[in-house]
């Protein structure tokens, strides 16, 4: 069922469609590659209280957008597979008790390998969830060591296993542009991950984020990254090895079969609408006054005091003006194969785009105009997407 835009007042032009994002934020242990708003907890974490603190943030939120249909909802984090399925299908009940669901709706699931026995899988299923996205990052034990993972090589494979036998829809994730990687060896490692993969994988190039441990050890000299070259070399790899194998790139780190794109992350790139609850969280909402960015406390224990407090643990609520609007529309769905439209563009932002300016990029082959209409980052002007943007914004 779609919700008439008679009952909301509001009828975004290029709807790209509504969403729902629930953070939980809590890990086994913390991944030194990452920078992710997730914390390690040595006691027992209270579901029910968390619960209750969802509850209350998203009433928050549909009081803010009324009369949407939800098409997708992601649990992510974190490790969402540390929630008990009880705790994961009363948020699912919530959430459609706020807001009509669409028939087809998509409900992903992040998990690790570690959590995600196919008992505690089969919970999920029955709870709503229809979709998991496992944290598997490396097919072998040097490199998951070296990772920081706790799951072994073998725990992976059983773990997609227990996906592929439960769920229709499964992807998982890995790392590349390791300290050393060979790109032979990355090719016949990624040949057997989507051996494995029915539909989807998620391919992230190893950076070295501010404040985690793995810049604590490259300042220290006892990691070296790749260089930019490598790194490169690594990332057509990439490319060619998915192609090769029918997953092509939808967007720059997401590859999958034609029809099998993760819905929810489309909804991102293609600046759709969504609600986001929990500790970190974001949203974009289109409100009676625009469209309005929120982000909630970081700090898991603050949040839930904060939304105890005041029924919403928001830190910053911002009305985004044309020109943020369509710099946000700009940075995400040039990420995207399927590119841009410049009318919507033109719509968010109240002015075209610089024909000038496409057309330079155009000549320098960083930006190509397709057959849709749509303008889309070119092989070369991927990896420098922000100057692409840079240039068009201006």
């Amino acid at each position: 069922m779609t919700a008439n835009p008679s009952e909301t007042g509001i009828q975004p032009p290029f709807d790209a469609g509504f969403g729902v994002y629930v953070h939980w934020p809590f890990c086994a242990s913390k991944c030194p590659y990452c920078d992710f708003n997730s914390h390690v907890r040595h006691h027992r974490i209270d579901e029910a209280r968390y619960l209750a603190a969802f509850k209350q943030e998203l009433a928050a939120q549909a009081a803010m957008a009324p009369g949407r249909t939800v098409g997708s909802i992601f649990f992510g984090g974190g490790t969402p597979s540390l929630m008990q399925p009880s705790t994961v299908g009363a948020i699912l009940d919530i959430i459609a008790g706020l807001w009509p669901i669409h028939d087809s709706v998509e409900v992903t699931l992040e998990a690790n390998p570690t959590s995600v026995e196919a008992e505690r899988l089969r919970g999920y299923r029955a709870a709503g969830v229809n979709r998991v996205s496992l944290g598997i990052q490396a097919m072998n034990d040097p490199d998951l060591r070296a990772l920081g993972r706790l799951h072994s090589a073998d725990e992976a494979r059983t773990a997609i296993a227990a996906a592929a036998s439960i769920f229709d829809r499964y992807s998982f994730d890995l790392i590349y542009a390791r300290p050393d990687q060979d790109p032979k060896a990355w090719a016949a490692e990624l040949a057997q991950a989507i051996s494995l993969s029915a539909e989807h994988l998620s391919l992230y190039q190893l950076t070295i984020e501010p404040g985690t441990v793995f810049e604590r050890l490259r300042d220290a000299g006892k990691l070296v990254p790749l260089d930019d070259e490598r790194a490169r070399i690594l990332f057509d790899t990439t490319r060619e090895t998915c192609d090769r194998f029918g997953l092509p790139a939808y967007e720059i780190s997401n590859h999958a079969r034609p029809g099998a794109e993760c819905r929810h992350n489309l909804l991102y790139w293609r600046y759709g609408e969504y609600a986001g609850v929990g500790p970190g969280a974001h949203a974009r909402l289109l409100t009676q006054k625009g469209r309005m960015a929120l982000s909630t406390e970081r700090h898991p224990e603050k949040w839930l005091e904060h939304v105890e407090a005041h029924g919403h643990a928001f830190i910053d609520e911002e009305m985004l003006s044309a020109e943020a609007q369509g710099d946000e529309f700009l940075l995400m769905g040039l990420r995207l194969s399927e590119g841009i439209l410049p009318q919507r563009f033109e719509v968010l932002s109240g002015r075209p785009l610089g024909q000038s300016s496409i057309a330079s990029l155009i000549e320098g082959g960083f930006l190509e105009e397709i057959a849709t209409g749509a303008l889309r980052a070119t092989v070369a002007g991927v990896p420098v997407l922000n100057s692409v943007v840079r240039n068009l914004a201006a």
